[in-house]
């Protein structure tokens, strides 16, 4: 470990032997960090918290502090599971679970900008791009591969999506359905066409994710009665992902609004 002469360190840390810590970082008892880590100045990183091979946690970040829970007791042992090639910038906060035994998780190569928040028990999942001020409340859950627009804010116990893209400055308390662009309040308006190509989608699959979008949002049959309707078609793995999702939803979809006319994809 190369800890600047200012960092406090807690001896019950176990720190593998190449993790830089930079100016006034304080890292507490409890605490791991595996190899090629590098952590910048004015950082906090609390007990309980795990973070994986090559990340770097950028200035003044506060990782595993304790949840904005009212329910919260200090007494309860909690944590925060960072996984490997993580980049996490300047003043990001992720909190720890909220109940005994209980983490907030973020997967691999992961991109938290500027100010984003993780509220406790959060499941963000690989590859997803948290943009500067994204606010997840508690329990929020992201799929792999999301990419959540600057400002964009979160309400507690939703879900949203693989692959999915949120425009900036929007607001959501209901799932949003893998594969989909979503903005404003609730409202989703097409496929992630340009997403998914980055990400190695053929043009059949994304064909055949444009269809089942318009099968489900554009039929005059509930939401329920339609997905029972798609269940008798034969549908791609990738597709059944949002079938899956979409069944499985507690909290109720955003959908189009159909005065806009983007959302007639």
């Amino acid at each position: 470990m190369k800890a600047h002469p200012t960092a406090i360190v807690s001896p019950r840390a176990r720190l593998a032997d190449d993790v830089v810590v930079g100016p006034y970082s304080i890292i507490e008892a409890g605490v791991e960090i595996g190899p090629g880590c590098e952590i910048q100045s004015h950082v906090l990183i609390d007990t309980g918290t795990r973070i994986g091979p090559d990340t770097r946690i950028g200035h003044g970040a506060v990782i595993g502090a304790p949840p904005q829970d009212f329910a919260h007791s200090p007494a309860i042992s909690s944590g925060v599971e960072i996984g490997a090639h993580n980049r996490i910038r300047e003043y990001v906060t992720i909190h720890r679970g909220t109940k005994e035994g209980t983490a907030t998780r973020v997967g691999d190569h992961c991109f938290l900008m500027t100010g984003a928040h993780v509220g406790h028990n959060a499941e963000v999942g690989h590859h997803v791009i948290l943009t500067n001020n994204v606010l997840l409340a508690g329990h929020v859950t992201v799929g792999e591969g999301a990419v959540l627009g600057g400002g964009s804010v979160f309400h507690q116990h939703i879900r949203i999506g693989t692959r999915a893209m949120v425009a900036g400055g929007s607001r959501f308390n209901k799932d949003i359905a893998p594969y989909v662009l979503a903005q404003a309040y609730n409202q989703i308006c097409g496929i992630n066409a340009v997403g998914l190509r980055r990400a190695g989608f053929s043009s059949e699959q994304r064909t055949e994710l444009r269809a089942l979008y318009r099968k489900i949002f554009f039929s005059p049959l509930t939401l329920r009665e339609v997905l029972a309707d798609c269940r008798q078609s034969a549908w791609s793995p990738e597709a059944m992902v949002m079938i899956d999702f979409l069944e499985t939803s507690k909290r109720g979809c955003c959908r189009p609004d159909f005065r806009n006319q983007e959302s007639q994809e």
